[in-house]
């Protein structure tokens, strides 16, 4: 059973406790959950059933640090055309061909802090996804 599948069974719990008790506070006070959660539960519960008991992530994905494909693109040109140059140098050539990435940034993008990038890498080169 996974970390999630426990978050939910817990909530149903206490969900179950509550209408067997007919006693929210005390349903509440046993399950070590405040009266707020119960309600916010039972309100996700009665509007998406379980499937709106899993724990959503709040995070906001990060959009600054990606380059544009054009850049990436060119990027992994030049690693298919000189595969014996560095971060640096390739930056450099890129740097006199009017296309500004550092070489950090190359590093990146060369061998694939992106799955996508990675994927189409390996593909690029004859290997398999």
């Amino acid at each position: 059973m996974t970390t999630e599948e426990k978050l939910i069974k817990n909530k149903l719990g206490l969900l179950e406790l509550a209408e067997y008790l007919k006693n929210v506070s005390e349903a509440c006070r046993i399950m070590g959950y405040s009266r707020d959660t119960f309600y916010r539960v039972k309100k996700a519960y009665e509007e998406g059933g379980i499937e709106a008991l899993k724990e959503k992530s709040r995070r906001v994905p990060n959009i600054k640090n990606r380059v544009s494909q054009e850049i990436e693109q060119a990027v992994l040109d030049m690693a298919l055309e000189e595969p014996s140059y560095g971060q640096k140098k390739v930056s450099d050539e890129l740097r006199r061909r009017g296309i500004f990435i550092s070489p950090a940034g190359v590093r990146c993008v060369k061998w694939g802090c992106s799955s996508q990038t990675q994927n189409s890498h390996l593909i690029r080169k004859g290997g398999e996804k």
